[in-house]
């Protein structure tokens, strides 16, 4: 909620202060290129300090900087708006390294599909709740059939979710324990570290050389940079695009049902190839997601072809479907098949942070080729759903070997 609530706020900041939509690009690239290289920093810091210590930090930092940027407001100033939102991308990117190593140690390696897709599905959870508060906050509404609550600056956008955020940080704090073990469960769960190490921390030279040196994580890292342009031009840029092209309002009913539609179908995508890729393919990720690039290629394409209101909410969709898809099984079971629990930290921190260096074009680069021409949406996404799906075909039946990848995940066939 506290990453996908500048999309809904972009067409209000942007009519406030005359901000073009490359202007804005700015704010998302730079946020999204903060995240990107703070994946890679802190998924080395996650592999020494812990998944839960990682996590509490993205949370306490994002609480700080999204109730910043809404004060922001009162200044105005582009310069101010970029800076905040880059400190935020960097400190939400001990997010998903933190999630990701607590669950390598709580998931077998054929269950971590399952596992991705639940993690799908909480992102696609937080938003459907900003996508439905956002537009309730901005148009005022009842508390409850009590408490009317009037319409609000687009700020609120900011500072809500935060207050949420918070409260779901303590919850973590009193209930989450980092390992099987931690919480009375020896056993359970295999440890998939080297050979000759246990537990689910590592020094940082021993995390470095295990991801860096294995070269299916590049491969799997620059496909994933096409998921990530892929799905920042969703993510980012849809309900902008439905106000400009089909001045959908944000209080429509129209935009209610895309701001739905699309997270439901992401997390169905999530869980589906999750499910897939560990039933069906016993583990392998890379058949699954060639699949679904080449799949996503076709959609991008056709959604080009079509005009209106209902074509562009059913093609953003089926586009959700299949880059939320790719995102799940490559963005976070492939990193715990390739890290195991102690390094899976810095597999995800890497092969994440390409995801957001992709997906950081769809900020300034979309932005200045939605300024010449709106037509141009669908187009700009193409390209990157095929590379991704040829990326995915060269390491077809290659193994995960390197030298950090343990007894059990270094067999684990991409």
């Amino acid at each position: 909620m506290c990453r996908y609530n500048l999309s809904v706020a972009n067409k209000a900041i942007s009519q406030e202060y005359g901000f073009s939509h490359a202007q804005m690009g700015d704010i998302i690239t730079t946020a999204l290129l903060a995240y990107a290289f703070g994946q890679i920093i802190n998924g080395l810091i996650t592999d020494r300090i812990g998944g839960k210590k990682a996590m509490l930090i993205g949370a306490a930092g994002t609480v700080v900087m999204n109730i910043l940027f809404g004060v922001a407001s009162f200044a105005g100033m582009l310069g101010l708006f970029v800076a905040i939102r880059g400190v935020d991308g960097y400190l939400q990117a001990f997010g998903a390294p933190g999630m990701v190593k607590i669950n390598a140690a709580w998931f077998g390696r054929r269950e971590r599909g399952r596992f991705s897709g639940i993690f799908g599905f909480m992102i696609n959870l937080g938003r459907i709740g900003i996508f439905t508060l956002g537009p309730a906050l901005l148009a005022g509404f009842t508390f409850f059939g009590m408490m009317q609550i009037p319409p609000m600056h687009w700020r609120w956008l900011f500072w809500a979710p935060s207050i949420i955020c918070l409260v779901m940080a303590v919850a973590m704090v009193l209930t989450v324990k980092e390992t099987p073990e931690e919480a009375g469960w020896v056993g359970v769960i295999a440890d998939d570290s080297a050979r000759g190490a246990e537990g689910v921390r590592a020094e940082f030279g021993q995390v470095f050389r295990a991801i860096v040196s294995n070269p299916v994580v590049w491969v799997t890292a620059f496909a994933y940079a096409c998921t990530g342009a892929v799905r920042q031009s969703v993510d980012q840029w849809f309900p902008r695009y439905m106000q400009d092209v089909y001045n959908v309002d944000l209080h429509s009913s129209s935009f209610f049902t895309v701001a739905v539609l699309i997270p439901i179908v992401a997390s169905l995508g999530s869980l589906l190839s999750g499910y897939a890729s560990d039933i069906i393919f016993n583990g392998r990720r890379a058949p699954v997601a060639a699949m679904l690039y080449f799949l996503e290629t076709a959609i991008i394409l056709l959604a080009a072809q079509f005009h209106g209101v209902g074509s562009a909410i059913l093609f953003l969709a089926l586009i959700a479907f299949t880059a939320n898809s790719t995102h799940s099984i490559l963005g976070s079971a492939a990193p715990m098949d390739i890290g195991g629990r102690r390094f899976a930290g810095f597999a995800l921190g890497l092969i994440d942070s390409f995801q957001y260096f992709g997906g950081s074009v769809a900020g300034i680069f979309l932005g200045k080729v939605l300024d010449r021409n709106l037509g141009n949406y669908f187009y700009f996404m193409a390209p990157f759903g095929l590379i991704g799906g040829v990326l995915m075909l060269t390491i077809l039946g290659k193994v995960n070997r390197g030298s950090g990848g343990g007894s059990t995940s270094a067999e684990a066939s991409t």
